[in-house]
């Protein structure tokens, strides 16, 4: 039994022949359509989420789980819109969505009906391509619509992919058997660089002593990691990663922001890279924007897959349209070895630095720095680690990377908004692996419907400043006499009563000895999901971070 509305069986069908099987669906009227033609279909797994913004994030965070597009469907008018946050964080992120919202036909838009909104294009800002597919669209075109909203959801870099479906009354009538369609196969070019402008590049490259490559946010990449870590040892080139880039070598340099406020004004240019080359998603680190747009160097690549021109540092001279590890690993018999002064002043400094961190760490008293420090040395290896925005994916650039956990976060556009969900959806598409996720306060109110569907294998971590700790140490906010109340959102709510609501078992800690007797059983709850809310002193921590900069920078 499907849909009579042969384009919404039409799309189940092929949604089902591209190898698709993930769609979370929003309860309404005006998609009964695609609810019938889906949630009947054979090869279908749907989820029913009722809260439209969460339901995105879930698909976002099943997405990047599963390196294939996922499709969300809702009503029409004011329900669209709710999906806006994850669309565009899967946009600026690079990851498959597929949205299917339904509407009103084109006669009943801005005539006062209910549920009716312009809905055409409405995500033209931040969504790769917008298609329309009305119940006079013949079955030929709507076949070629279909089959390009999936292709272009995973290439040439993939991303969200939107497609309005009006439908007429009535919406709720079935057939035994709806329309079947054909898979259309796209030719698409290889990224391959030619060997002439290969040997270009190189050439170059090798005109350069002092080399840095900078990696963004992406997945783990094994073999890539391997190539880049021939890069500093037998190239001598210097590699910059953060947690979120999920690469991990010992003469890597990580802790960025570390480094950067112990660099002096007068060695500045001794840490200045002539090549910059950059590849991956957007950086964390505001320090190391900073450093390289007052210093930049003289030229800037950036490697994209679909040739995007992420010009992060305003030093952009060149977009080489290729993946990364085709690019480096086809690169890297034309290059020879670098400066090891260079690479070694920056290793050097680290290693250094590192053991100034120490110093302090051993030191200082309750406070999030002292949570941070304690809670990564104690969460399970081989977990997914999601960490959420401000503070919490800030203060996990400290410490470096783990390799042993893979980081996740909301980075694309950096909101707080989805957190919950963006994780409990990436622990819903692989239930054999443990998801944690560490998260400030108000990302956490903010989300609370993300508890609705949450599987047992995802336990969150709460950090509990009492409001948007990171006012309190970002200049500006933490002088202002509106902190509290506007920046800082001063509140004194306690998450236990929100999350025994949804049946999920709580923890509670105040200080370093809660938090080590009760992170095992918290660790070992299988049978539901689990939080732990740790609470800080909210004005301490900026003052122990701001110490803690000065310390390094001594």
């Amino acid at each position: 039994m499907t849909s009579n509305k042969r384009n919404a069986a039409l799309l189940a069908d092929l949604f089902v022949k591209h190898g698709l099987e993930d769609i979370i669906i929003s309860p309404g009227s005006r998609n009964a359509p695609v609810i019938i033609s889906f949630a009947g279909k054979k090869g279908v797994k749907a989820i029913s989420i009722v809260d439209e913004r969460s339901a995105g994030f879930y698909a976002l965070g099943m997405a990047q789980q599963k390196k294939k597009a996922v499709a969300v469907s809702c009503t029409s008018g004011t329900a669209a819109l709710n999906y806006a946050p994850a669309i565009a964080e899967a946009y600026y992120q690079k990851i498959p969505l597929l949205i299917f919202t339904a509407d009103r036909p084109a006669d009943f838009i801005d005539i006062g009906d209910g549920q009716a909104i312009r809905q055409k294009n409405v995500y033209k800002n931040y969504i790769k391509a917008s298609f329309e597919i009305t119940e006079d669209t013949s079955k030929n075109l709507a076949e070629k619509i279909i089959n390009k909203a999936i292709d272009l959801a995973h290439h040439p870099e993939p991303g969200p992919v939107h497609i309005n479906l009006p439908f007429n009354e009535p919406l709720y009538d079935t057939v035994e058997k709806g329309e079947e369609g054909n898979v259309e196969n796209f030719e698409r070019t290889a990224n391959a660089l030619s060997e002439s402008y290969l040997k270009t590049l190189a050439a170059r490259w090798n005109n350069y002593e002092r080399v840095m490559i900078i990696a963004g946010q992406q997945d783990k990449n094994p073999e890539l990691n391997r190539i880049l870590s021939g890069f500093v040892n037998d190239k001598r080139f210097v590699v910059l990663i953060e947690t979120t880039s999920n690469f991990h070598d010992e003469n890597f340099v990580g802790c960025i922001d570390n480094v950067l406020v112990s660099i002096k004004e007068a060695e500045e240019k001794i840490f200045k890279p002539d090549l910059l080359v950059t590849f991956g998603g957007h950086i964390v680190s505001k320090k190391i924007k900073k450093y390289l747009r007052d210093n930049k160097p003289v030229e800037h690549w950036h490697i994209s897959p679909s040739g995007q021109q992420l010009d992060t540092f305003f030093s952009l001279t060149k977009t080489i349209k290729s993946g990364p590890l085709e690019f480096f690993k086809t690169i890297d018999d034309l290059l020879k070895p670098a400066s090891f002064v260079f690479a070694n002043t920056w290793i050097r400094r680290r290693n250094k630095i590192i053991e100034r961190r120490d110093n302090y760490l051993s030191k200082v008293s309750y406070s999030d720095l002292k949570v941070f420090d304690l809670l990564f040395d104690h969460i399970p290896t081989e977990t997914v680690l999601h960490l959420g925005n401000s503070t919490p994916v800030r203060y996990s650039q400290l410490f470096g990377v783990k390799e042993w956990f893979t980081y996740r976060s909301n980075r694309g556009v950096s909101g707080i908004d989805g957190q919950i969900s963006t994780a409990a959806g990436t622990a819903l598409a692989d239930k054999s692996k443990l998801n944690v996720l560490i998260t400030g306060d108000l990302g956490f109110f903010y989300d609370l419907n993300g508890l609705t569907y949450a599987p047992s294998n995802l336990k969150i971590i709460l950090i509990n400043n009492g409001g948007g700790g990171i006012f309190r140490f970002i200049p500006g906010p933490d002088s202002s006499p509106f902190l509290e109340k506007f920046f800082e959102a001063k509140h004194n709510r306690k998450a236990e009563d929100f999350v025994k609501a949804f049946g999920i078992k709580y923890f509670t800690a105040s200080n370093i000895t809660d938090i080590v007797y009760s992170l095992p059983e918290f660790f070992n709850e299988t049978e539901k999901p689990a939080i732990l809310e740790i609470f800080t002193p909210g004005e301490k921590n900026a003052k122990i971070l701001r110490d803690y900069f000065k310390f390094l920078g001594k």
